[in-house]
């Protein structure tokens, strides 16, 4: 390369380049020069499938795309697009940018070890604004449709099979495309209330830590996705999900939660876990792809980096995973503690059948009468018909779902797991049983209180021990010895056994209950 001439508003200049000191740096898609306070970007012509650059004209109209997409976060660092000329002629191009520090790069501080809450601060801040001011229109609210969403999955699983058995692991990649279709397959009506609400936009589509750079004078955020609107249109979520993964990539992962409770508190975008969770997985995944790719151009150091992304996602699909847990069992058998507990701890929403039926049914002075009254038949159907309606619309949303009540019917058993599948989510069975005598102390202490919602006596127990159905799917918690904390710490332990895997979690959640 010989000359590079300027193409930007200001006037055309040429640079001799041979004479100056030149750092050179490779991606998958570009090559960058560093040539004293510039950078010069010149694309590959590459055909990946996901874009195309092996006509100039493609270089050349992505170049203007990408200075125009990016002076959105950082105009005083996208200065334009240079003509490469040899003899004069204009040959290829360029996205000319003003050099930035690279020990001041967001990827570099963490490394280091760097306290990076105020940067963080100011990211979320940048971020916030950023998406506030972004585009909306019913194209780019197409783009994050329940099907669009699983289009966008199929096609990279489709592009990274390539890769399996050979750089990545065809078992691992085998659940963690199990564990994506469960979870889109029931979350449609998440997508359209988040486009509703407004949470879809014109977005970065690839913040990484390594493109935010943490100057004096505030942060850039650099490097958006030009070549692909449909990459870069999509849910909020799926924009930060991509730094908080790429933090927990560099071992910050407390600085990812950081990140995430300015953004969500600034934005007072509330997103679900599960959301958040799925969107980590798809850029971890995504990040995996662009890591195989790098191996087959000759980079070997990216192997591990691809698998370690590749495991990333799968974590997170786990974590992603909507959940409904049907805790039952008699009266005094400790069903509602555990319950209560376990819905606190995991920051999971909690139904109670004797709320709900204090809702429908104004409570009475009288003592209950097991099968007559607000406890007849079909008043019993009435309050489970509204367990389920609540419980399937939470689930919609990707909430898990604690649903605590006696579950002594097997047919509405059966109705709430026909909620569950629809919805995509896991099913987790307990029946809690504890001993007669020690039921009945339970009941006449909580009575003695009088704040408990549960109206069951000691009679009433009987009366449904007798009707109680075989449940021979539960797993049966017995709270006879344990103490309350116990149990709902073995409640726990079964959660992460049957939700996450047979070895448990391999990590912490990302974010945890507020």
């Amino acid at each position: 390369m010989s000359e590079i001439a300027s193409g930007w508003t200001s006037g055309h200049r040429s640079v001799d380049a041979g004479s100056m000191a030149t750092e050179v740096i490779e991606t998958h898609v570009s090559i960058l020069f560093f040539v004293g306070e510039r950078v010069y970007k010149l694309r590959k012509p590459v055909n990946f499938g996901f874009l195309d650059f092996t006509g100039r004209q493609a270089r050349q109209e992505d170049c203007a795309r990408e200075v125009t997409l990016n002076r959105r976060l950082a105009p005083d660092v996208y200065i334009g697009v240079a003509d490469v000329l040899i003899e004069g002629e204009a040959v290829d191009h360029m996205v000319v940018m003003r050099r930035m520090p690279k020990d001041r790069r967001l990827a570099a501080l963490a490394r280091r070890g760097d306290d990076l809450g105020v940067w963080l601060t100011q990211v979320a801040q940048t971020i916030v604004a950023f998406h506030r001011r972004a585009e909306r229109s019913p194209e780019i609210s197409a783009a994050a449709t329940g099907a669009a969403i699983r289009a966008a999955w199929d096609a990279n699983a489709s592009e990274s099979a390539l890769f399996l058995n050979s750089i990545l692991d065809a078992e691992l990649d085998s659940e963690l495309q199990e564990l994506a279709e469960r979870w889109l397959s029931g979350r449609d009506r998440l997508f359209d209330a988040r486009i509703a609400s407004g949470k879809v936009c014109d977005g970065h589509g690839d913040l990484q830590a390594e493109d935010i750079f943490c100057l004096d004078d505030g942060v850039r955020i650099l490097d958006c996705v030009e070549f692909s609107d449909r990459l870069r249109f999509g849910d909020v979520c799926a924009d930060v999900a991509f730094l908080a993964m790429d933090l927990e990539r560099l071992g910050r992962l407390e600085a990812a939660r950081q990140f995430l409770d300015e953004y969500r508190k600034l934005a007072d975008d509330p997103f679900p876990e599960s959301l958040l969770h799925y969107y980590v997985a798809l850029r971890a995944y995504v990040r995996a792809k662009v890591a195989c790719l790098r191996v087959e151009q000759g980079d070997e150091a990216s192997r591990a980096q691809a698998r370690k992304l590749h495991q990333l996602a799968l974590d997170h699909l786990r974590q992603a995973q909507v959940t409904v847990v049907f805790i039952g069992g008699l009266p005094g058998s400790g069903k509602s503690t555990i319950a209560t507990g376990v819905a606190r701890i995991l920051g999971w929403r909690l139904i109670s059948s004797d709320v709900v039926r204090q809702e429908i049914f104004r409570r009475q002075d009288e003592t209950p009468v097991y099968g007559t009254g607000r406890y007849a038949p079909e008043a019993t159907d009435a309050v489970y018909t509204e367990l389920l309606t609540r419980a399937e619309n939470l689930l919609a949303g990707g909430e898990s779902v604690i649903l605590d009540a006696s579950w002594i019917d097997s047919a509405w058993r059966e109705k709430a797991r026909v909620m569950a599948s629809a919805s995509g989510s896991h099913v987790v069975e307990l029946c809690c049983c504890v001993q007669p005598d020690m039921a009945q102390e339970r009941i006449v202490r909580r009575h003695a209180v009088g704040r408990d919602p549960s109206e069951a006596t000691p009679e009433v127990r009987r009366y449904m021990s007798q009707a109680m159905e075989p449940w021979p799917s539960s797993i049966v918690i017995d709270t006879t010895e344990a103490t309350a904390e116990e149990s709902i710490g073995e409640v726990a332990g079964v959660l992460g056994r049957r939700v996450q895997g047979t070895n448990g979690p391999s990590r912490d959640l990302i974010t945890g209950p507020s």
